[in-house]
């Protein structure tokens, strides 16, 4: 089943149990899926990676959101953040720990021979396409940039 039609069942759901943050962080996500699909003039059907990366967009704003609200003190802003960000998180797929991640970054660096700042680019697309949806950019721009500094 695609994502689009886990997100409207778990939509209908949440109207059922009257859960008032899931349905809201559902429904940006719906809205998230019909601006893609309406970008073009052509209107197209999104890919599972898209849709996987629409709703990483989407976690990330929630996580950025929530950092913001605690460093200023303001729990009670967070909180709901927090709340739409669980419900977004069961729709990717299962991340990678920091430790796997470092696994393929090392595997990478080695099949493309890259040996210093100058190849970062190369891994990193390598990267973001093997780990999709598996790792925080972040994360893997960390790893890759302590490994190619060695």
């Amino acid at each position: 089943m695609s994502l689009q039609k886990e997100v409207m069942n778990k939509m209908k759901e949440a109207m059922k149990a009257k859960d008032t943050v899931a349905l809201q962080a559902l429904r940006a996500v719906k809205s998230a899926f019909l601006l893609a699909k309406t970008e073009s003039v052509v209107q197209v059907e999104l890919s599972e990676e898209q849709e996987i990366k629409i709703i990483q967009k989407q976690v990330k704003q929630r996580k950025d959101s929530a950092a913001i609200f605690i460093k200023q003190g303001r729990e009670d802003l967070a909180a709901p953040e927090l709340a739409e960000l669980a419900v977004l998180e069961q729709f990717l797929p299962e991340a990678l720990s920091e430790e796997e991640i470092e696994g393929v970054v090392i595997a990478t660096i080695d099949d493309l021979n890259a040996s210093g700042m100058q190849d970062m680019g190369k891994v990193m697309a390598v990267m973001q396409e093997e780990l999709a949806g598996q790792a925080d950019g972040k994360i893997i721009s960390t790893l890759v940039r302590k490994h190619l500094m060695k």
